[in-house]
């Protein structure tokens, strides 16, 4: 019997990977409970898949390490996969660019233990940067998933409209399979597509369903951020992709004929926000780097629902023609 699973999607993970097993392996204080380490090989095109065998081969592990290949690209898939295949009723997810303190897994489980109504819970995520971030970025590192929010346990509230990110997240398993579609509309960053928030359409879902999401302070993660994500067309084209998933978290968590009265009300907030702003800020683009992300953040979120309804009719005629 397995109580709770850890989760590391990856891809092309060969040199971040294994100081995230040795974090792992040093985890303390989890004697009373039986855990293991899943990885989820999102088809990497790296020797990924020779590292795991090796650790399996030698046995360096002291839980049981298993590997899965998931073929279809995204990180939605890859997490999806995970929970399908995890033994335990509750799964972490650690991406291959998260340390996660020495007593992350045992504060996880004994969160699970106390909080019967909690469908997922997240906690903090700190960054560790490889170089000094640049000017500004302290206006968009929660971009980066980079979130420290209170020193106190808190639910979050669905009124808020804010929710954990990913890194760190922790779901239990039976609601996830009987709340998230399998295949979510958000797949995550593929290729050269930076269109981002698949943690949060899955964790809607959980939410929607009545279930608890929960902030948990005595989980600490640290999120590596290398240097080339600190350039500010990485960064651009990061919120980029965040502002244009927009459109699709605000939809579903409303109900169905909310929609058609919200929609237009959202496009008209959206609008004078974007123009307020870059009526105010517009000749700082391009120069400070908090004005560039916001101005690209603002403008993404307003022409999200545009950019998805595209989305949106190319995979219907995709799902017609496999049909045919």
């Amino acid at each position: 019997m397995i109580d709770f699973t850890i989760a590391i999607c990856t891809y092309n993970g060969e040199q971040r990977i294994a100081e995230v097993l040795e974090r792992l392996e040093s985890q303390v204080d989890t004697e009373n409970f039986s855990w293991e380490i899943l990885i989820i090989d999102n088809n990497s095109t790296d020797n990924t898949a020779s590292l795991i065998r090796e650790y399996q081969a030698n046995g360096s592990s002291p839980y049981p390490l298993r590997y899965y290949l998931e073929t279809r690209q995204g990180l939605a898939f890859a997490r999806q996969c995970a929970v399908e295949n995890a033994r335990g009723d509750w799964v972490g997810f650690v991406d291959d660019d998260n340390l996660p303190e020495t007593n992350w897994v045992a504060a996880a489980y004994a969160f699970s233990q106390t909080h019967p109504n909690a469908g997922a819970y997240g906690g903090i995520v700190r960054g560790e940067f490889e170089v000094d971030p640049p000017p500004g970025f302290e206006k968009v590192s929660s971009f980066f998933l980079v979130r420290e929010r209170s020193t106190q346990q808190y639910i979050y509230k669905k009124k808020d409209k804010i929710l954990p990110p990913g890194s760190g997240l922790v779901v239990r398993k039976q609601v996830w399979l009987e709340n998230v579609p399998s295949v979510l509309f958000l797949k995550g960053r593929v290729g050269n597509s930076m269109l981002a928030s698949e943690d949060l359409e899955a964790i809607t879902y959980i939410q929607n369903a009545g279930w608890e999401v929960w902030y948990n302070p005595e989980m600490t993660i640290y999120h590596k951020i290398y240097c080339h994500r600190l350039e500010q067309d990485y960064l651009v084209s990061l919120v980029r992709g965040i502002g244009l998933a927009r459109h699709h978290i605000r939809m579903i968590r409303l109900s169905f004929w909310q929609r058609f009265l919200f929609f237009p009300l959202y496009f008209a907030l959206d609008l004078w926000r974007f123009s307020s702003y870059y009526v105010k800020h517009g000749y700082k683009k391009g120069v400070d780097l908090g004005t560039t992300c916001k101005i690209e953040f603002l403008y993404s979120t307003l022409v999200s629902p545009f950019f998805l309804s595209r989305k949106y009719l190319f995979e219907a005629k995709n799902r017609l023609l496999e049909k045919s």
